[in-house]
């Protein structure tokens, strides 16, 4: 009879634990959520997160606050929210750069799919490569041409070591096998100002914020990141159409604490994912070189550990120092 009380009253906890959750899980968001997105305000991956944190406002009727926080590559940022509670009321943007540091770091306070579980995409933009109009290559392999005649004298700017416009130069080297140097800023505004003037002469950048440039003639473009051509930028060839293999874009998604309610996770993914199906998303988006991005929990998952074993071949394929 012991037994059998002891056992009862197990299973009227673990009922009661249930219920709480599934409660919680029902009421969520009951407050404000907090995005906390490690990087500086103004970029492609804010103005995208906080289009769809109000999205998310106005389908859950509860505050979606953008909060930046940048910072060491987006460590410190990321590390807060990796120690956060895992209740569902704090979550962090991630994109490709997250997926770098994860090799390109030595230490860090945290284990990025370990710490941190993937909830949703975003949305995935092409970058394009562009030249200062002062270099003489008018398409890619030209320039390909003039790195390897004249190794070491072409530089090439980022954002930092390990974002994703530092990352697709460096898969453009290790496919290529040209000697560019970079030039890493504390953002992408000195990179942006930088190639107009001519202090740098080639420089990755997402498509909607470049293709204004290449239309007024300010840089010259010479190949997109994307498997295909950009929409808005049809002109301009694929650089896997020189460099087969290339493939390098800026995607941005949410993740939370590990440990995170499953159901929040569900519910947070399928709500992203209604947002980002609407007609006038889609539409929108598409007109600005942006693409809506759309999984489930589980195949962002997958996603993201490719991401991070690609990049992870790239650091050690072309030796790039650890940040230590």
């Amino acid at each position: 009879m012991a037994v059998l009380r002891a056992t009862a009253f197990a299973w009227a906890l673990a009922s009661a634990a249930l219920a709480t959750a599934a409660s919680a899980t029902d009421d969520y968001p009951s407050r404000p959520v907090k995005i906390v997105a490690p990087f500086g305000a103004g970029g492609p991956a804010d103005l995208y997160t906080r289009m769809v944190a109000q999205e998310l406002q106005n389908a859950l009727h509860q505050s979606f606050v953008v909060e930046n926080r940048p910072g060491a590559g987006t460590t410190i940022g990321t590390e807060a929210v990796a120690k956060s509670p895992p209740d569902g009321y704090t979550l962090l943007v991630v994109s490709g750069t997250q997926t770098v540091n994860e090799t390109l770091y030595a230490k860090k306070a945290y284990h990025l799919m370990q710490d941190l579980v993937p909830v949703a995409p975003i949305v995935d933009s092409d970058l394009v490569l562009v030249v200062n109009p002062s270099v003489p290559a008018k398409n890619l392999s030209e320039l390909i041409a003039l790195a390897k005649a004249k190794p070491g004298t072409l530089n090439f700017g980022s954002s930092g070591p390990g974002s994703n416009y530092h990352m697709a130069a460096e898969l453009l080297r290790n496919l290529t096998g040209i000697n560019i140097v970079h030039v890493a800023y504390k953002g992408s505004s000195g990179m942006r100002t930088d190639i107009l003037s001519g202090q740098i002469q080639i420089l990755f950048d997402s498509v909607p914020t470049m293709a204004p440039l290449i239309k007024e003639g300010k840089v010259r473009a010479l190949g997109t990141s994307g498997r295909t051509r950009s929409s808005i930028l049809p002109d301009v060839p694929a650089i896997s159409e020189t460099v087969p293999g290339f493939a390098a874009t800026l995607w941005v998604g949410l993740m939370a604490p590990a440990g995170t309610p499953q159901p929040i996770v569900e519910k947070l993914n399928s709500e992203i994912s209604k947002i980002l199906s609407r007609p006038d998303i889609q539409s929108g988006w598409t007109k600005q070189g942006a693409i809506p991005l759309i999984m489930s929990q589980a195949r962002f998952k997958t996603f993201m550990d490719g991401q991070v074993a690609t990049w992870a071949k790239v650091i050690n394929d072309n030796h790039i120092p650890l940040i230590k």
